[in-house]
């Protein structure tokens, strides 16, 4: 079913937090320290919230027959989708998207799952 995890208990949500790029694999929410394999770090050392992709130079990705992404370019920072400016640059934006809607997220897998990575 397509925005839910294949156990049926919905979009499984993972941390934002990153620490030098490496993206926390921990559920969104957890308590404690991130972690990213043997990794660990705090809040206060995690990597500021401006994702590095932001004024990259990018392209409208690949569209989903719905029109997913909507023109949008895809963040090599983040992986996420993020609107150009007029000098087809990706706008600045964060590497984290706490108000991501369910569907947003299961556009995105089911972009990632027809076009990879």
């Amino acid at each position: 079913m397509s925005g839910s995890d294949p156990s049926g208990g919905g979009v499984v949500r993972f941390c934002r937090s990153r620490s030098a790029g490496r993206r926390c694999t921990r559920p969104l929410g957890h308590p404690g320290l991130h972690r990213h394999r043997t990794i660990m770090w705090t809040d206060a050392s995690a990597d500021p919230p401006r994702c590095p992709g932001s004024g990259e130079p990018g392209e409208p990705a690949a569209q989903l027959p719905d029109g997913y992404p909507h023109g949008r370019a895809l963040c090599a920072g983040c992986q996420q989708f993020v609107p150009l400016d007029t000098a087809g640059r990706l706008a600045e934006h964060e590497a984290s998207d706490d108000a991501e809607t369910d569907a947003e997220a299961g556009s995105r897998r089911e972009w990632f799952n027809l076009h990879g990575w």
